[in-house]
């Protein structure tokens, strides 16, 4: 018996849901991670990109445990001196919680070429509304 090896020719791609509605961020964020690398799949290769696409519904529900909303930063830094930019975690939910759940997701991801590939193939929204009902997404029954 040979060793199944995942390639672009072997790779199906389905279209899953997940509902952040009243969960914690960070189970959100790692469902949605494990999915875009496809670890889910029993033909899972470390070095192909064998995920599939998310959609992720009511990110503004997502919920901060602990003191996060108050203690958490998103900070950006511009490379110039005096650059650095801080939004604590309250305020970053409230105007644009897409890039919260973004940049969660992101931080679950491996650092290589693989996980630029796969955030392309996330999709989040601040309310229950998509526009892919064509795709025919999955909920995905998070454990």
């Amino acid at each position: 018996m040979s060793t199944f090896m995942a390639n672009q020719g072997n790779i199906t791609r389905k279209w899953y849901i997940l509902d952040a509605a009243g969960k914690p961020l960070g189970k959100t964020a790692t469902a949605a991670a494990t999915l875009l690398r496809g670890k889910h799949k029993p033909t899972y290769t470390p070095h192909a990109d064998c995920g599939d696409f998310v959609i992720i519904l009511n990110a503004e529900q997502a919920v901060l445990t602990g003191n996060k909303l108050e203690q958490k930063y998103y900070r950006t830094h511009s490379g110039y001196v005096g650059g650095l930019k801080e939004t604590k975690y309250r305020l970053l939910m409230q105007q644009n919680p897409e890039l919260a759940m973004r940049v969660a997701v992101r931080g679950m991801m491996p650092r290589n070429i693989l996980s630029k590939d796969s955030l392309t193939r996330l999709h989040i929204y601040r309310g229950g509304e998509h526009k892919h009902a064509a795709q025919k997404p999955e909920l995905w029954a998070a454990n």
